[in-house]
């Protein structure tokens, strides 16, 4: 089987190259090779290679500047993924695709469910429902994998900046009115892997929209505290979100229902905090480093 990985240096599309090089012949592109902005060189690629399997994870995720970038957030994340999707049906082959929480308003006070309405508050969120909707437009055996919070060690991404910022200052001030599900994107490859394990014909079977995440919840600030550990440096300080104002709105509550992912394919993702614990110790790179064309 030919798995094409779109976004192959982004910190998810790495973990996923890595995660499934043991099931098919792994082709992972990064943007350089396939910007997803360009829609002919998106299509001719996916013709020439005829892959069985496309997994996107390329995604236009600045989300402050997207408030600015509208047209190429439009291009990346709902453009292509329509892209896809007719290619994908095109070939007879199967698409995995990644959205986010950020569809959602964050107006409900317990865990969004696949039947939910979407009502984003930014150009992000905006986007990323496009992919969703041109995706199921196509027609394409095809699965949404709605999550949030993706973290790593490679990439620009909340764990890393916090890090950063603890080495360089005494107090970090932190959104705590803000709830959702913090994800380590090795977690998300690997369980994405077991998917793609089961072979084309189930994949098939149960294409759909689902949302696959961690469990528990947290805020910004309950995740920066975990990362700080038991440091006396620096001080975490919650702040409520005017306190540190962004182009883009967040939504206040994003913690996703997963009971749909998991009867489907008999997979529960670990409670948050333990995935944080492993990634925190883990080398960078993963155990199967993909090489990267």
């Amino acid at each position: 089987m030919k798995i094409l990985i779109t976004g192959a240096r982004g910190q998810l599309g790495y973990e996923l190259a890595a995660a499934l090089a043991n099931l098919g012949t792994v082709v992972a592109l990064d943007r350089a090779a396939l910007d997803l902005a360009n829609a002919d060189s998106l299509a001719g690629t996916l013709r020439a290679l005829r892959p069985a399997l496309i997994v996107n994870a390329a995604a236009y995720t600045a989300v402050d500047r997207a408030e600015q970038e509208r047209e190429r957030a439009f291009a990346v994340n709902a453009s292509a993924p329509g892209i896809l999707g007719e290619e994908a049906k095109r070939l007879a082959a199967v698409l995995i695709h990644f959205s986010t929480d950020y569809v959602f308003d964050g107006a409900q006070t317990t865990p969004y469910d696949e039947d939910a309405m979407p009502h984003p508050l930014n150009v992000y969120g905006e986007s990323k429902l496009a992919g969703e909707r041109a995706i199921a437009a196509s027609g394409a055996a095809a699965i949404v994998l709605r999550t949030s919070w993706v973290y790593s060690l490679r990439g620009s991404n909340f764990l890393l900046t916090i890090r950063r910022l603890a080495a360089q200052r005494d107090e970090l001030r932190i959104v705590s009115d803000q709830q959702g599900i913090p994800n380590w994107a090795r977690v998300l490859a690997h369980a994405t892997a077991t998917l793609v394990s089961y072979g084309i014909p189930h994949l098939v079977e149960r294409a759909g929209l689902y949302h696959m995440s961690s469990s528990g919840q947290a805020t910004w600030y309950e995740f920066a505290r975990a990362i700080i550990g038991e440091q006396s440096k620096p001080r975490i300080v919650p702040i409520a979100t005017p306190e540190y104002p962004t182009p883009a709105k967040r939504p206040a509550y994003g913690v996703l229902d997963t009971r749909k992912f998991e009867r489907a394919f008999g997979i529960a993702l670990p409670h948050w905090r333990a995935a944080l614990q492993s990634c925190m110790s883990s080398p960078a790179e993963p155990p199967l480093a993909p090489t990267l064309q």
